[in-house]
């Protein structure tokens, strides 16, 4: 009789090369270089557009300091990416996969332009439920009772618990 603890199938190297073989191609490092760039420019829009909303005293913090801070974080591990990232091999190509990404993108932009309009609840139903069905493949109900659930619980925990001043149509 064999131990099992003794070596298995697990151990002999074919899930290794398996998830090598359904890898993408790399990019290279001007890929990877572009994507710190484009990541470091978005961090240092993101604390222009932080200081322009107030940064506030450390007793009484302004509504951009977090993003502020956050924008901080940003900046500097692109920085540092943009300095190492021509070492890394971990960038992948843009294949079909990355057109969800895109997707995802999009739908965000979306949510930021029509929360000011027509308040947060339809836009992040919305969002919620693109994701889930056409983004993570769900089924109907499951997308539909997990985007109601969502919205309603951030109802509650922000508009109604926290009473921070969302655009809202109820």
């Amino acid at each position: 009789m064999s131990d099992p603890l003794e070596a298995g199938p697990l151990e002999s190297g074919p899930l290794e090369e398996v998830a090598d073989d359904t890898r993408p191609p790399h990019a290279g490092p001007l890929s990877q270089i572009s994507a710190a760039l484009v990541a470091l420019a978005v961090g240092v829009a993101g604390a222009i557009g932080s200081v322009a909303l107030g940064l506030g005293r450390m007793t009484q913090p302004g509504p951009g300091l977090w993003p502020f801070a956050i924008s901080v974080v940003i900046v500097v591990l692109s920085a540092v990416l943009v300095v190492t990232g021509r070492k890394l091999e971990d960038t992948e190509r843009f294949s079909k996969a990355s057109l969800l990404t895109a997707a995802g993108l999009v739908t965000l932009i979306l949510l930021a332009w029509l929360l000011p309009l027509i308040g947060f609840e339809i836009p992040s139903l919305l969002l919620v439920f693109v994701w889930l069905r056409w983004l993570g493949r769900e089924s109907w109900r499951t997308s539909i009772v997990v985007s109601v659930l969502t919205v309603a619980a951030f109802y509650l925990l922000f508009v109604v618990l926290l009473q921070v001043p969302l655009p809202r149509l109820i």
